[in-house]
């Protein structure tokens, strides 16, 4: 788009255009143009009357005045750019790596012994961290502006990858994860203080945590899982709590009839996850199989929104200059023109 930075400057053409019409148009016919050459004895060198030869000049100069008015008023040609800036979230998932988590949570659709184990030995039911994982990919998948990190823990926790935006390495990392590699007990408090510390340091205008967890804390720290999350609402930090596990779980065990599905209780603290969700101003999830953890992931993805800036800017390319030049170029020409064809002679 082409763009005047003074249109106002534009205005002046209205007297211009009246004086030139006014030179060539009312003086002439009126017979007075330079009255001291109007003779007809009077001729220029080049064999035409004075009263037609500076025509030419006049057209030049004409042409300057426009052009000079035109260059005051700045035309340009203006490039807009709009300039996506992102200010992410920082995330870190809390995702516990304890033995339990070996175990299957059936969907409601699938009843019966037979259907169950038909499910489990075709790969249709995943147990619990491997749900969990394919849900956390499919997470960080759709956040590619935030830095996520990744703790595991069973009675410790175990940072496995500060905030990156490094997504495939994280989701890399995540993919190696087993039930039960660093232990079966279950410690909140200390995988909650490692989040809170690497969050800490961050300069994100968002800082969350998300814990993921199927048992009852059974391991004893220096603070208290609520002591922990109180900590972190100091830190301005918001934990989202998620109890894994339903009322029809199963774990694999060795028999003598070799591994069989075995029924057992799902048994997490959800008392004490939505109390660490109320002290942050967060929110507590129950997920009870792998539909459920994938709305659960969903609605925290729409709750955890990352903030777009567009600054706009306008690149011009400026006309003034050249405008000037040509008008010069043309008063130059005129000034020619007086002193060589236009030149009077007896």
């Amino acid at each position: 788009m082409t763009l005047f930075a003074y249109p106002w400057m534009l205005l002046a053409l209205l007297p211009a255009a009246a004086l030139i019409y006014y030179i060539f148009f009312r003086k002439a016919q009126a017979g007075v143009i330079l009255p001291e050459l109007v003779s007809s004895q009077k001729t220029s060198r080049s064999g035409l009357p004075r009263v037609v030869a500076p025509l030419f000049s006049g057209i030049l100069l004409s042409l300057a005045l426009i052009l000079l008015i035109l260059a005051s008023a700045r035309p340009r040609l203006g490039n807009e750019k709009i300039i996506m800036r992102h200010k992410g979230i920082d995330i870190i998932m809390v995702l516990d790596l304890s033995g339990s988590m070996a175990a299957y949570d059936v969907p409601e659709n699938i009843v019966g012994e037979k259907n169950i184990t038909e499910a489990f030995n075709s790969g249709r039911m995943k147990n619990r961290l491997e749900v969990a994982k394919d849900e956390l990919s499919k997470f960080i998948a759709r956040r590619p502006n935030d830095r996520i990190g990744l703790i595991g823990f069973a009675e410790f926790g175990y940072t496995l990858s500060p905030p990156t935006l490094d997504h495939s390495w994280l989701s890399d990392s995540l993919s190696m994860l087993e039930p039960g590699i660093i232990g079966d007990a279950t410690g909140i408090a200390s995988p909650l203080a490692s989040a809170i510390r690497r969050l800490d340091k961050s300069e994100a205008p968002r800082r969350v945590m998300v814990l993921f967890t199927d048992g009852v804390n059974n391991v004893t720290h220096r603070l208290t899982p609520l002591e922990t999350a109180t900590l972190a609402k100091e830190k301005n930090i918001t934990i989202y709590t998620v109890g894994i596990g339903g009322n029809n779980a199963f774990a694999l065990q060795d028999s003598f009839f070799g591994r069989q599905l075995v029924r057992i209780n799902s048994n997490f603290d959800e008392k004490l996850l939505q109390e660490i969700a109320a002290v942050t101003n967060g929110k507590y999830f129950r997920a009870n199989d792998a539909q459920a953890l994938n709305s659960v992931m969903n609605e925290i993805n729409q709750l955890e929104k990352t903030n777009f800036e567009q600054p706009r800017y306008i690149e011009y390319s400026e006309f003034a200059p050249l405008l000037a030049v040509a008008a010069i170029i043309l008063i130059m020409g005129a000034m020619w023109l007086e002193n060589t064809y236009e030149r009077t002679v007896p």
